[in-house]
């Protein structure tokens, strides 16, 4: 699989007050330019840890990650970040809030219409273009999601970086953003890595799951392939082997982690 984004030998030391803390080591991945990954393992595993590193947003103590061979080392429009809090400014209108960052990245290569219509297709992505002069406290939980995603795809990153962005919504509005969320992967093809805590998500959007050990010292304790045709669509998997295999692959793993004293058993 070509190396598009490397993390190579990656791991992170944090000072505490009780001393040095060993979050992540040796965590070493590569992905595939237009691959949908998953991050899952239990809290306090380092999950976002290594999506903050590859958003340049922490540095790594020991290893690194290359996008298309160049180090990442600080943050950059071609890695956007959706977090659990949309982080949407209250006082702006939808429009206002994607139209700040097209106009930080695109300011000097696209003219001032170019920028409204580029803000306003990224909205019609997310089916938000009918709320553009709503602002945050007008609308719901879901649609401030769908605002974020569209926020973070009209930067045009080479990878979206996603930290448990549907974690606080009700389950109806987290899988009609699921579903929104396939939808624009499959449009695009832009590589995505998620962080999760739910299995089946993680089986339904994925086209691999990296499995996260325990911490301290949290590293990359096996790596699945999922291998559904897409379209998917979620009914039909209830009873689809694959589907099965690989929720209980991942449930098994999940599960040892709990049990076992060696935090590498998978």
């Amino acid at each position: 699989m070509s190396g598009f984004l490397s993390l190579d030998r990656m791991g992170i030391v944090f000072e505490t007050r009780n001393g040095p803390y060993r979050a992540l080591q040796d965590v070493d991945l590569r992905i595939a330019q237009g691959e949908f990954v998953t991050v899952i393992g239990h809290s306090g595993c380092g999950k976002s840890t290594v999506l903050n590193i590859v958003a340049g947003l922490l540095r790594a103590t020991e290893g690194g990650v290359l996008l298309e061979n160049r180090e990442v080392n600080s943050p950059g429009p071609e890695r956007a970040v959706v977090f659990q809090n949309h982080s949407l400014l209250p006082w702006l209108t939808v429009y206002d809030n994607v139209r700040l960052a097209v106009d930080k990245v695109f300011r000097k290569t696209k003219s001032k219409i170019e920028r409204d219509e580029w803000t306003r297709h990224n909205l019609r992505l997310v089916q938000m273009n009918n709320a553009a002069d709503k602002r945050p406290s007008e609308i719901s939980g879901g649609m401030k999601q769908r605002v974020g995603i569209a926020r973070a795809l009209a930067m045009e990153p080479k990878v979206l970086l996603m930290d448990e962005p549907f974690g606080a919504l009700d389950a109806l509005t987290r899988a009609h953003l699921q579903d929104a969320l396939m939808t624009i992967h499959a449009d695009l093809g832009n590589t995505v890595i998620m962080i999760t805590h739910d299995v089946d998500e993680a089986v339904l959007l994925s086209d691999r799951i990296v499995m996260m050990t325990n911490g301290p010292a949290a590293t990359v304790g096996k790596v699945l392939s999922v291998s559904l045709a897409r379209p998917r669509k979620r009914l039909s998997l209830a009873d689809d082997t694959e589907y099965n295999r690989c929720r209980a692959d991942v449930m098994k793993f999940l599960y040892r982690q709990t049990e076992t004293d060696d935090p590498r058993a998978a």
